[in-house]
């Protein structure tokens, strides 16, 4: 998975501050995200940042399933 916040927060020249007093997502949390320290995000902080940066999920976060066996 390929977490996209740090470089969504710094091509739109955002700060923590401003993301932490818009969505209600605590400081640490956006931090630990930023900077890639989290192993797991809830759903609703998911949806909040979606909603924030006005983008879809797959933007924030993506995923390419791993290709087991050499099978398509």
């Amino acid at each position: 998975m390929e977490n996209n916040f740090s470089r969504l927060v710094g091509e739109r020249l955002l700060t923590i501050s401003e993301i932490h007093v818009a969505t209600g997502i605590s400081r640490n949390q956006l931090t630990a995200l930023y900077y890639r320290r989290t192993k797991g995000i809830q759903f609703e902080t998911v949806k909040k940042l979606c909603d924030f940066l006005e983008i879809p999920m797959s933007e924030l976060i993506e995923y390419q399933p791993e290709i087991k066996g050499g099978e398509k």
